[in-house]
């Protein structure tokens, strides 16, 4: 078992820390491997009743998937009886959110620090997020040639108005008042408590219906939130982000006019082209879709992107040289053909999401 993630039964809690803090706990695919069957076997065993995953360190809840390993492998030799690592990782990410997605029992995520891409994926499926003072929230995939992976095609369409294609496009940062306005959170707790809210949940009486105990025991270390600037920003982003096409978002964004307009339209300049043109549509799309068909559209995204050159590119441009000056290939919107865009939600056979029913 990787000891990058420590599984443990403390009473009727099953807990989950991970355990990458140098990292800051980024998901890498022993992580996954390893976490899946453990959850397995607590959803089946009556005497646990409930789930709670935390990150080690105090800086990161947990930062995202290793995109970094899966950008180094890509051309490796595979290991024997192995996949790319592009493939059985993100295979087992999805897998591991819909496990949790459908957990039958109460899955409790203590949000504290970063909280970026795959951190979400861990969190957001489950049925409830404590998050601290601390929190740093955001899905910045565009910024590195991917999407918003992990569930972001269901998550995002469903924040209030347009906030999510915002954060989806932008890679924009929240912070606890603005995760609990979004609905992301849906506790806002101290920091310094997490130790009392797990032992509270440990020593609970859980005789009573699960998510109706964990609810009652969250309800008596909650904080107050704050302000959401992202609340006071939603009409601005209303506005400006109601288009289905990312150069429309861009002249509305000119049009605004406002200093937060003129950044955000940088933002989206500075962008992996085919990224932000892939996330419109994947956003679009998963409007009026359910959980289980968003991931497998995603799942045919995350093998599309990881082999074009921006992945590679982005990964490199900021998490290697980290120069913050990826050059996009293609390199303008005006580029990027609508064929091109299709391609990637194509259906690939012989390499499809296949996810087992759940109850």
């Amino acid at each position: 078992m990787s000891e990058d993630v420590l599984l443990e039964t403390r009473g009727p809690v099953g807990l989950v820390t991970l355990n990458r803090p140098k990292a800051l706990n980024a998901l890498s695919l022993e992580m996954c491997r390893a976490l899946h069957p453990r959850l397995d076997a607590w959803a089946g065993d009556p005497s646990v009743k409930a789930v709670v995953i935390r990150g080690a360190g105090g800086k990161a809840f947990c930062s995202g998937g290793d995109v970094r390993a899966v950008a180094g492998s890509l051309g490796r030799p595979e290991a024997e009886g192995e996949g790319p690592l592009s493939r059985e990782f993100f295979l087992a990410e999805y897998a591991l959110n819909h496990r949790i997605h459908h957990f039958p029992k109460p899955f409790i995520a203590l949000v504290d620090g970063i909280c970026m891409g795959g951190g979400l994926g861990l969190s957001v499926h489950g049925a409830f997020r404590a998050v601290t003072e601390r929190l740093v929230l955001a899905m910045p995939e565009t910024g590195i040639g991917l999407f918003p992976d992990v569930g972001g095609g269901w998550f995002l369409p469903r924040f209030p108005g347009e906030t999510g294609t915002y954060l989806g496009l932008t890679g924009a940062r929240c912070d606890a008042a603005d995760a609990v306005w979004l609905g992301y959170a849906t506790h806002r707790v101290e920091s310094s408590r997490l130790e009392e809210v797990l032992d509270a949940l440990v020593a609970a009486d859980w005789s009573g219906p699960g998510h109706h105990v964990a609810a009652h025991v969250l309800a008596g270390f909650i904080a107050e939130p704050g302000t959401s600037a992202l609340e006071a920003r939603a009409g601005d982003i209303a506005r400006c982000f109601r288009g289905d096409r990312v150069e429309d978002l861009l002249a509305a964004l000119e049009r605004e006019g406002s200093p937060w307009a003129e950044e955000t339209r940088a933002t989206l300049l500075r962008m992996s082209p085919t990224s932000l043109k892939v996330t419109l549509r994947q956003l679009r799309e998963g409007r009026g879709r359910d959980y289980d068909t968003m991931a497998r559209v995603e799942y045919r995204l995350s093998q599309a992107l990881t082999a074009r050159p921006d992945f590679r590119e982005g990964i490199r441009a900021v998490l290697v040289d980290k120069d913050q000056k990826p050059r996009w290939s293609p390199a303008t919107l005006a580029d990027v053909t609508d064929a091109e865009v299709e391609a990637c939600f194509a259906p690939r056979p012989g390499d499809e999401l296949v996810l087992p029913a759940r109850g």
